[in-house]
């Protein structure tokens, strides 16, 4: 079976935020239709179902990375912002809206509160695990698979690319310095005896 780590993210984010729209534990707040994600942003999303997809995105990252915080997720989906002409600076993300999304997945059944070694934060559970990868096979089995090139043909290709470059080398070279006539030494001058210029 697949996993998330073998589908594309946004594909696989844009899947889970459909399912998770038919969940009842999840429905954004009454203030989720004018706020922004972050002090970063200028405007709030122009995507009216943003916070399905924020919660699918939080949850495939708490798969990939928890245990998990508040804090370090906040980090994660914030960005840089610049006033005028001032350096950009980074902004982390809303706190309110990754809280609210972690309290609906915890609902849901999706993520628990849990400790890996010192790390402490949101874990995913098996349910968790199962939705995702079951969104993930979903979409491996509908994409189109590639036609793998066959084993016999592979060498033919790496023959025919070898051999232009020899004969472009060997071209290179006749086209550079044409062939000229040896001048044929005397054997009198190569045979000269070294006695008599002492």
């Amino acid at each position: 079976m697949t996993s998330i780590y073998d589908v594309e993210p946004n594909e696989l984010i844009a899947k889970a935020a459909e399912e998770l729209k038919k969940l009842k534990e999840l429905t954004p707040p009454s203030w989720a239709s004018f706020v922004k994600t972050g002090a970063h942003r200028e405007r709030p999303p122009a995507n009216p179902d943003w916070w399905y997809f924020r919660a699918a995105a939080v949850l495939r990252a708490i798969y990939k990375l928890g245990p998990i915080g508040v804090s370090k997720l906040r980090t994660k989906y914030g960005g840089a912002y610049s006033k005028s002409m001032s350096p950009e600076r980074f902004f982390k993300g809303s706190g309110s809206i990754i809280r609210k999304v972690l309290q609906q997945l915890e609902k849901a059944g999706f993520v628990k509160q849990g400790a890996k070694g010192i790390h402490k934060g949101r874990i995913i559970t098996p349910k968790g695990i199962s939705f995702l990868d079951k969104i993930a096979d979903n979409i491996s089995k509908s994409s189109p698979k590639e036609a793998k090139p066959k084993a016999e043909e592979k060498p033919v290709i790496k023959e025919q690319k070898q051999e232009k470059p020899k004969e472009k080398k060997a071209e290179k070279k006749s086209a550079k310095k044409p062939e000229e006539p040896k001048a044929e030494i005397p054997a009198e001058i190569i045979q000269a005896p070294a006695a008599e210029n002492v």
